[in-house]
């Protein structure tokens, strides 16, 4: 069994946004009963959250949105740069509150102290870009986690892999000029193909270039194209890359029964994915994964998704390649 880590902190059920939104806080009251439900709670590790010192967040972010995003909760704005971006006055100290925990994560997986771990945070992030919020996101949690990883510790190869159903542009933006990091996502297009961006020859740039690697998934699709595309697009790229560490921005969306995608990933689909992802992590990583919450939004689906996930993380599975 692996030393597992999971992030859950109440205060990220501070950020509201409004009715009828579907970045709410019972998302994570429904991950968080999965699991204590299944009886994982005493198998893992508990991560503590703290503030996040700006000085990282701003290795990603401009300092004027920084100072925007904070102003505009202190005013009392209710979205900031997009209406789907809805917010309220918590909204600023709980992204904080969420990088925090996630860089607290990053310490524990580069000391020893877990092997791997399970970031249920919000707001999400993959969306965020360096000067404006879009897709609920505001804080670029994984981008930030890959930085402080590069500066703190020295990691000279970062893989990302990116399976919310929306492409990761965010994510891409920052580091498609970076050789050191390796991003790649999974996700819907066209259809639903919030932001539009991800498409096979987006692969970089400068000396990014072969960097970037993404596997758009038609709608209707499922199980089998998402298996095909990793096989084909993910592990050669990885063999060749051999990260140090593996960020996941995990995104439960593609499911079936989430309304916001029209693929069909059913979940034992999902628990493919992430046995494939701790198994690389594995071989090249020496176990080192973080995963990292982004979207997922059926209620009803998201505590099997959740345990099934940590209980991947704590005892790994088959070899799926």
């Amino acid at each position: 069994m692996k030393k597992t880590g999971f992030l859950f902190d109440k205060r990220f059920l501070l950020h509201k946004t409004g009715p009828y939104h579907p970045e709410t806080p019972e998302r994570l009251e429904a991950i968080y009963k999965g699991i204590e439900e299944a009886g994982l709670l005493p198998k893992l590790t508990l991560i503590k959250t703290s503030r996040a010192d700006l000085k990282w967040i701003e290795t990603i972010h401009d300092k004027h949105y920084i100072d925007r995003f904070s102003d505009a909760c202190i005013s009392g704005y209710e979205t900031l740069d997009r209406s789907d971006n809805q917010m309220c006055g918590e909204t600023y100290e709980t992204a904080l509150l969420a990088v925090g925990g996630i860089l607290n994560t990053a310490n524990m997986v580069m000391e020893g102290k877990i092997d791997n771990a399970f970031c249920a945070v919000r707001p999400p992030g993959h969306h965020a870009e360096s000067d404006r919020a879009m897709g609920f996101c505001y804080f670029n949690n994984v981008a930030i986690a890959a930085r402080y990883l590069q500066i703190e510790w020295g990691v000279k190869r970062v893989g990302i892999i990116d399976f919310d159903v929306h492409h990761g542009n965010g994510t891409q933006h920052l580091f498609e000029h970076d050789p050191a990091v390796f991003y790649y996502s999974i996700h819907q297009h066209p259809s639903f193909a919030y932001p539009g961006t991800g498409r096979e020859f987006e692969e970089g740039d400068g000396d990014g270039l072969g960097f970037t690697k993404n596997s758009p998934i038609l709608p209707g699709q499922g199980d089998e194209a998402y298996e095909l595309s990793i096989k084909k697009d993910l592990l050669p790229e990885f063999e060749k890359f051999d990260p140090e560490v593996i960020i996941v921005s995990t995104g439960f969306d593609a499911h079936v029964d989430d309304k916001m995608s029209d693929v069909n990933l059913s979940t034992e689909g999902f628990s493919w994915i992430i046995k494939m992802i701790f198994n690389m992590a594995e071989r090249y990583a020496n176990g080192k994964l973080i995963s990292v919450l982004e979207g997922g939004y059926s209620l009803k689906h998201l505590p099997e998704l959740a345990k099934n996930h940590v209980e991947i993380l704590l005892n790994g599975g088959e070899n799926v390649y």
